[in-house]
């Protein structure tokens, strides 16, 4: 099993997860669950979507496989030309992939390859921020700031380095307004590329919200400076979507969010609502210039890429995207979705709730006036040893994280509105007033 202590289950039942419907699943003895965090990020249109497992039949009655490597099919080219539409400037050239490593794995790749085709081969590093997943395959993982996730297969690949990231709840200075946070942790990037030399820096991974550590908003004019920053030494942008796209900040991507523009989004997840697995690495037309020329290559490919099946579901899942304003629907109900979250700030366990969109964390702290966090057995004690298991048994599905402080992550599917925020909200006061009480 992924992520999985395999010795939870030496002496337990694994839960067994059998049909979906809307914001909710059942398990295998008939108990419903409300999925507070759309599987994995990942169901934005919600569960049982008969358009989807239709589109997917139809498809794969027609031509279920068939590469991208040097042909094409129809689906690939259709959904390649609607995600150009979809992005901001000119991000127009749409690499396929199956997942969101392999998208972030491409982007690092088009980043290294471009530098030396364009006469600047000693620009192969990478920034990204503390605490920032973006992925397990080897480069992605090298990418990735989590040291946990990371020990057990060093060495990896070289050349990755770390910048804070924007969880103003911890900022350095309790002084600092946001904006000025924001300004300090973007010019950290400056820093940073400045210390390595900008011309060994090729690419800065962010993640719009980042998801690890809890769902760290940006602060107003954080990627505008990092843009500047990024035009000022050469270094391309990369915005890492694969979670914070196709809806779940109310846009279909978070630079449309925030206001900027990036040179390459790496998306996955929400392309498919999670029906088929699909994802992309989407660059500017900058950056696929020197491919276009003569014997040069892109020399990169994925069997699954641009999947006719994978394809199918996903403009399908577009259209219902689209059908339904599910973008709009997250911009109107976010504040509401946030309202039930903060009222749980009345609780002596509960630090910090922040996000955006259908995107939110909530920071659990041991002591809430001097904000101070709980240690390794501690934590231990309260996420794996209570929590988790605490939150199912109470009918809600959702995350107890502790990559960095601990944190509890909701994300339901976009098509969730009150009703499900109440039940969310009565839920977790519940379970977290016993964690509470057990301190």
């Amino acid at each position: 099993m992924h992520f999985t202590r395999l010795s939870s289950y030496q002496k337990a039942d694994i839960p067994m997860i059998v049909r979906g419907d809307g914001c909710y699943i059942w398990d295998s003895t008939g108990r419903r669950y409300l999925d507070g965090l759309s599987a994995l990020f990942v169901v934005q249109t919600g569960h049982g979507r008969q358009e989807l497992a239709e589109a997917a039949a139809k498809q794969a009655g027609e031509l279920a496989y068939f590469p991208i490597w040097s042909y094409a099919h129809p689906k690939a080219v259709e959904l390649a030309d609607r995600l150009a539409d979809l992005t901001p400037g000119d991000l127009n050239r749409v690499f396929f992939t199956t997942g969101g490593s392999e998208a972030v794995e491409s982007a690092w790749k088009l980043a290294r390859s471009y530098f030396k085709h364009t006469g600047k081969p000693t620009k192969t590093k990478v920034l990204s921020r503390s605490i920032a997943y973006h992925g397990t395959s080897m480069g992605a993982l090298s990418i990735t700031g989590i040291p946990a996730l990371k020990q057990d297969f060093e060495p990896l690949v070289p050349s990755t380095f770390r910048v804070p990231n924007t969880n103003y709840y911890r900022r350095p200075d309790e002084r600092m307004s946001l904006e000025e946070f924001g300004v300090w942790a973007a010019d950290r990037i400056a820093e940073a590329i400045e210390f390595e030399g900008p011309e060994t820096v090729a690419a800065v991974f962010l993640e719009p919200v980042q998801n690890a550590g809890g769902c760290f908003p940006p602060p107003p004019g954080y990627f505008q400076r990092v843009r500047e920053i990024c035009d000022r030494y050469d270094v391309l942008m990369v915005s890492d979507d694969v979670i914070s796209g196709f809806g779940r900040l109310g846009e279909y991507f978070g630079g449309q969010r925030y206001g900027y523009t990036p040179d390459i989004i790496t998306v996955a997840k929400g392309l498919t609502s999670g029906y088929v697995p699909l994802g992309a690495m989407i660059a500017s037309e900058r950056l696929a210039e020197p491919f276009l020329e003569g014997t040069n290559w892109f020399a990169h490919g994925i069997t699954y890429g641009g999947h006719p099946v994978g394809s199918a579901v996903a403009l399908a899942n577009l259209d219902i995207m689209e059908r339904e304003d599910l973008n709009k629907h997250v911009r109107d109900n976010s504040d509401l979705f946030r309202s039930y979250l903060d009222r749980l700030s009345d609780l002596p366990i509960v630090g910090d709730v922040r996000g955006d969109g259908y995107f939110f964390g909530i920071e659990l702290v041991k002591d809430k006036a001097t904000k101070e966090t709980f240690n390794e057995d501690e934590s231990e004690r309260l996420l794996r040893g209570f929590l988790s298991s605490a939150l199912f048994e109470a009918g809600l599905y959702c995350r107890a994280d502790d990559r960095g402080d601990p944190v509890i992550q909701l994300a339901p599917p976009l098509i969730a509105g009150e009703e499900q925020f109440i039940e969310i909200e009565q839920i977790l006061r519940s379970v977290l007033t016993e964690a509470s009480n057990r301190l």
